[in-house]
């Protein structure tokens, strides 16, 4: 059986704080934009206990890539299971993604950091997935030993700067 091809779509829960899309991609990514909105009403408020009329889903879009967010309310919170990957191709590029989604979160080590709404986000040159598979055992561990390393680095140098 030939499966058909489905798209997949990270749904983003939240706790009644609604995720404006400027939130969401505090970073000001090139292109963005919200495609659906939807209110609460009665049905199932005994469950999200919400009053009818506010948001319950919101739809957008980063760089092209589709999300949903959920008011589903205070059962589950982000974690570092899941974390959103930004690929940056030059340091400018990483400093300036770095600086945007950590104002008001948490800096982690190794590229790591949560935004000041508690999701986990990886901030890190393009190449380092291929750097860190490299058939050449002696390079990826060159890369598993250095990249910690650098990050800390960088980091460092960022908050001097601030």
């Amino acid at each position: 059986m030939k499966l058909p091809a489905v798209s997949i779509t990270p749904c983003l829960w939240f706790d009644t704080r609604r995720p404006r899309r400027r939130q969401i991609s505090t970073a000001r990514f090139s292109r963005t934009r919200r495609s659906a909105r939807s209110a609460v009403t009665q049905a199932g408020r005994e469950v999200h206990r919400k009053p009818p009329g506010s948001v319950m889903v919101v739809e957008f879009e980063i760089n092209g890539r589709a999300f949903t967010a959920l008011n589903g309310g205070p059962n589950f919170k982000f974690n570092e299971a899941i974390s959103l990957q930004v690929r940056c191709e030059t340091q400018t590029e990483v400093d300036y993604f770095w600086g945007k989604l950590s104002q008001g979160g948490q800096e982690g080590p190794c590229g790591w950091l949560k935004d000041r709404y508690g999701l986990s986000w990886q901030v890190v040159p393009a190449a380092i997935p291929q750097m860190m598979t490299d058939p050449d055992p002696t390079k990826s561990e060159a890369c598993h030993e250095r990249f910690p390393e650098n990050e800390e680095a960088r980091h460092r140098r960022n908050r001097a700067r601030l």
